[in-house]
C-alpha cells in the first residue's frame, strides 16, 4: 500500500496543472482584440508552468498508477477545469447532455480503474 501523498499529490498537481492548461487553451478567448502571436506567447508562458505541475505529478503518480490510471486522471481532470474555467470566465454552464456526456466519461473512468472486464 502506498503512502497517502504518493496517492494524492498527483492528483493534486494535475488539478493545478490542467486548471492551467485550460486558461493557456481558453484565457485568450476573453481578449480577441489582442494579436495572435502575442496570444500564443502568453499561452506558452501559461504551459510553461502548467509543464512544472505535469511533470512531477507523473513522476510521482507512477509510483502508484499504471500509466492508463494516470491518463485517466488527467483526462477526468482535464475535464472538470474546463468546467469550472469556462463557468469562470464565460458563464458557460454545462447542460443535461454535456452532464450526460460527462457522466458517461466518468463511466469509463471507473472501467478503467476497477478493470471488471480483465
Amino acid at each position: 500500500m502506498q503512502p497517502g501523498w504518493v496517492l494524492w499529490t498527483p492528483v493534486a498537481l494535475l488539478a493545478g496543472s490542467n486548471v492551467l492548461m485550460n486558461l493557456a487553451w481558453y484565457g485568450h478567448l476573453k481578449t480577441p482584440g489582442r494579436a495572435l502571436w502575442a496570444a500564443v506567447l502568453v499561452a506558452w508562458g501559461i504551459a510553461f508552468f502548467e509543464y512544472c505541475l505535469a511533470v512531477p505529478a507523473n513522476r510521482i503518480g507512477a509510483a502508484a498508477y499504471s500509466l492508463a490510471e494516470l491518463k485517466t486522471i488527467q483526462e477526468v481532470l482535464s475535464l472538470s477545469t474546463f468546467v469550472l474555467v469556462a463557468w469562470a470566465l464565460f458563464g458557460e454552464r454545462p447542460g443535461p447532455s454535456q452532464l450526460l456526456g460527462f457522466a458517461f466519461i466518468a463511466a469509463g473512468a471507473f472501467l478503467v480503474f476497477k478493470a471488471p472486464l480483465g
